[in-house]
């Protein structure tokens, strides 16, 4: 795993030497058009799930704006204004969507992924960024 990890980041940086980048790793790439296999995989991820000290993700899918487009209802953060619903688009990758003028990139990984002690344990979770995750049980 961790070979894995120190391979996939050489590559990362490699690439980022013939592209101009950006600093901040929270930014998810352009979206494109996506397929239907995109959200297939990512309609399996409706439904709540949890992070840690009462932080929560819910996903719906946005039926009016067509197939694999989402609603994200967040709380990301301990701060009362932390929170909010936000519009989501499949990718091959995952869900991209913005918040707070960023764009994201919600995607599948374990309790490791996140980043955080308390999820370390869990197998079905999706990432926003390191410290931002949320898990089901």
């Amino acid at each position: 795993m961790i070979k894995t990890v120190l391979t996939l980041s050489a590559l990362l940086l490699l690439s980022g030497c013939t592209e101009e980048s950006n600093p901040q790793e929270t930014q998810a790439p352009a979206v494109t058009e996506q397929s239907q296999s995109d959200y297939q995989t990512t309609d399996q991820w409706v439904g709540k799930w949890t992070g840690v000290e009462g932080l929560v993700l819910d996903i719906s899918k946005n039926q009016p704006a067509g197939p694999g487009h989402y609603l994200l209802e967040m709380r990301y953060g301990l701060d009362a204004d932390q929170s909010g619903t936000f519009e989501g688009q499949a990718t091959e990758r995952g869900i991209s969507f913005s918040r707070e003028g960023d764009t994201y990139l919600l995607r599948a990984g374990n309790g490791e992924d996140t980043g955080m002690k308390w999820l370390a344990e869990k197998q079905d979770c999706l990432i926003v960024q390191s410290g931002e995750g949320y898990c089901r049980d």
